[in-house]
């Protein structure tokens, strides 16, 4: 099964780290560390589901793909 990327970079404004999954809209996190903002938004990732499954919102295929691993 494909998952849904997730994208984790430092914020020197924020001076932390912040991970977001761009096929969920608003699906983010914010940490100290790397590692801490994985699992933060792994979390995310499961109330945002939740939530859209609840309200009967539709759930986007994983699809996002960074430039990087794109085939020409």
């Amino acid at each position: 099964m494909k998952d849904y990327h997730i994208n984790i970079y430092y914020c020197e404004e924020d001076e932390g780290y912040i991970a977001d999954i761009p096929d969920l809209k608003a699906c983010s996190a914010f940490a100290e560390t790397p590692d801490h903002a994985l699992a933060e938004v792994l979390l995310a990732k499961e109330a945002w589901l939740a939530a859209a499954k609840a309200n009967g919102k539709p759930i986007p295929p994983p699809k996002y793909r960074p430039a990087i691993y794109q085939l020409a």
